[in-house]
């Protein structure tokens, strides 16, 4: 159950690699959560997750997780809730996939299609049903700014985060009513040490878990990092589609 400061005593972080995800975790840390569960594939740097929040005072477990392996979802998911009540599950995986690349391979267009959108309805229609028997909790998605409209640069990833966020928008309004919170977040594009000019309203990891910790304490439904990205996106939606086109790549 969340504290008297209303912030979630146990996360559980599906994507345990996340930047955004651990940002979150730290924050929230900071905060009084006390029990976090890493959901991902078994590697060095999960391990190294796990070991720098155990360093901020945190009881960690590592939870073996793969987005593509949804028939052991129920399972392997089901053992953390067994476990007792999880107040948050934060569904923080995804990948990029290489764009031109995956224009000329189908299969790994599909790769990033089943990661983004049929692994993450697997793992969140899971932990929505556990959060829902408990009676509690909240799942934040991370969408993307890129799901808003498709654009020549990244239409393969954008088209499989549209399709999450419509499926979160939906989840949220079928659990509405049951003592279960969802919030849709959507980032811009964020900055990394890998990339070095930053994009118009980019954002960093830090600012999205801000944002998500201040969504979670407002029990919004939809936030948008940084803020005035929502202004933007909805002027590109009407944007005529031969001027679309001509526009940077960047959000």
């Amino acid at each position: 159950m969340k504290d008297a400061f209303g912030a979630p005593q146990s996360l559980l972080l599906l994507g345990g690699t996340s930047a955004i995800g651990l940002a979150t975790a730290r924050r929230l840390i900071a905060r009084r959560t006390r029990t976090v569960w890493l959901a991902g594939r078994p590697s060095p740097e999960l391990d190294a997750a796990a070991g720098s929040l155990r360093a901020l005072g945190a009881e960690v477990r590592v939870v073996p997780f793969d987005a593509l392996d949804t028939d052991v979802h129920a399972e392997r998911l089901g053992r953390v809730f067994a476990e007792g009540d999880v107040d948050l599950v934060l569904l923080a995986f995804g990948v990029l996939g290489d764009q031109a690349r995956d224009e000329s391979d189908p299969a790994a267009a599909v790769r990033v299609a089943q990661t983004n959108y049929t692994g993450a309805v697997s793992a969140a229609l899971v932990c929505a049903g556990a959060l829902q028997a408990q009676g509690h909790g909240s799942l934040v998605v991370l969408s993307s700014v890129a799901g808003e409209r498709g654009r020549r640069a990244d239409f393969i990833y954008g088209s499989s985060k549209a399709g999450l966020d419509v499926f979160a928008q939906g989840l949220g309004d079928a659990l509405h009513g049951t003592g279960v919170h969802v919030m849709v977040v959507r980032p811009g594009a964020v900055r990394t040490a890998g990339r070095p000019e930053p994009a118009p309203l980019s954002t960093t990891p830090e600012a999205v878990a801000g944002a998500i910790e201040l969504g979670l304490r407002r029990r919004s439904e939809t936030v948008w990092v940084p803020a005035p990205l929502r202004l933007v996106a909805s002027a590109l939606r009407h944007v005529p589609r031969p001027l679309h086109r001509r526009l940077p790549v960047t959000p």
